[in-house]
């Protein structure tokens, strides 16, 4: 007797996940949900919702109140002081990667612990590499930040980072202030590479100020390289914690001769005396970004928003868009 073959029955292949359309969800943590409302109202999408509370004890807790499987998550927080804002990132990662979303990006306006980016004297932590480990582990796919104090962090991870430029919001603003004979001055010789940045896009001088730090938090001018007397000057740097390097700064360069002084900050930590300093010195005027919420308003402190630039990335990244083409003048 002839016996057919028999015929095995196999499911129909999985559509591959690139073929679906990969839904996006923005969510933000607490720790600067004013930007992180700017930036969804910038994108044009409302923010996912979330659950986030501390038990009496100080415990974190996180929660998803929407289905993420299958998504482009993007997480807005900037981790400054203190570390439960690192911790309330990490809880949502992990959240995230358990509930099956697709990719994760931590979008970390600004990266705290930057600070903290090689070991400069014997039996310290090199933090940075430790929270870039402890982001990468919880199960995050991609980093999206902002002038890091230390652009090799990004060798840190072995996920992909894309590193935005404050320089796209103070540009445009400086040009309108019509500030003409400007020099860019650096607070220090750290800040130079971005001095000569913003000098170069300006068409402005160039000068760099010698400073010594005989301890933490404390700065002292030594000598002024470049010509600033008669000068309109913009003091950049990418963050001012207790504003002792830039108002130092700002009084050598007014006595030296220099006119209008604007100093302008990516990230404004201002912690301890440093509204005070600022208010005491020769700065005219103080730009920084929203990448921190600030502590209080000060007449002297503007304030600018990277909500656009970064909603622009967030966009850029989703589409699998070039984000470097955003600096492309």
């Amino acid at each position: 007797m002839h016996r057919q073959p028999s015929v095995l029955a196999f499911a129909q292949p999985a559509v591959p996940s690139a073929a679906r359309e990969m839904p996006i969800s923005l969510f933000a943590g607490r720790s600067n949900p004013a930007l992180a409302r700017g930036i969804a109202q910038a994108y044009n999408q409302e923010l996912g919702h979330l659950t986030i509370k501390n038990f009496s004890d100080g415990e974190i807790y996180v929660r998803y109140e929407e289905s993420i499987r299958g998504a482009d998550v993007f997480l807005i927080q900037s981790t400054p002081a203190p570390a439960d804002h690192w911790m309330e990132l990490l809880l949502l990662i992990d959240a995230a990667q358990r509930a099956s979303a697709a990719r994760i990006t931590a979008v970390m306006p600004y990266f705290g612990y930057a600070r903290q980016e090689r070991k400069d004297q014997p039996r310290v932590s090199i933090a940075a590499k430790l929270v870039a480990n402890m982001l990468t582990t919880a199960g995050v796919h991609r980093i999206l930040t902002m002038d890091l104090h230390a652009p090799q962090i990004q060798g840190f991870f072995d996920v992909p980072v894309d590193h935005l430029y404050g320089s796209a919001v103070f540009i445009d603003y400086v040009k309108k202030l019509d500030l003409n004979n400007m020099v860019v001055v650096a607070p220090d010789v750290g800040s130079l590479k971005m001095a000569r940045a913003y000098a170069k896009r300006l068409h402005a001088d160039l000068a760099v100020i010698d400073k010594r730090r005989p301890r933490q938090n404390e700065a002292e001018v030594v000598n002024i390289i470049g010509e600033v007397t008669g000068k309109n000057v913009l003091l950049i740097d990418d963050l001012i914690d207790t504003a002792g390097t830039i108002t130092n700064a700002a009084n050598a360069l007014k006595k030296e001769g220099a006119l209008t002084i604007i100093a302008a900050c990516t990230h404004a930590l201002l912690s301890g005396p440093a509204y005070d300093r600022v208010e005491a010195s020769a700065i005219d005027q103080l730009v920084v970004t929203d990448t921190i919420p600030l502590e209080q308003t000060s007449e002297r402190i503007e304030v600018v928003s990277v909500a656009e630039i970064f909603a622009d990335a967030i966009r850029r990244i989703y589409t699998d868009e070039s984000v470097s083409t955003l600096f492309v003048e």
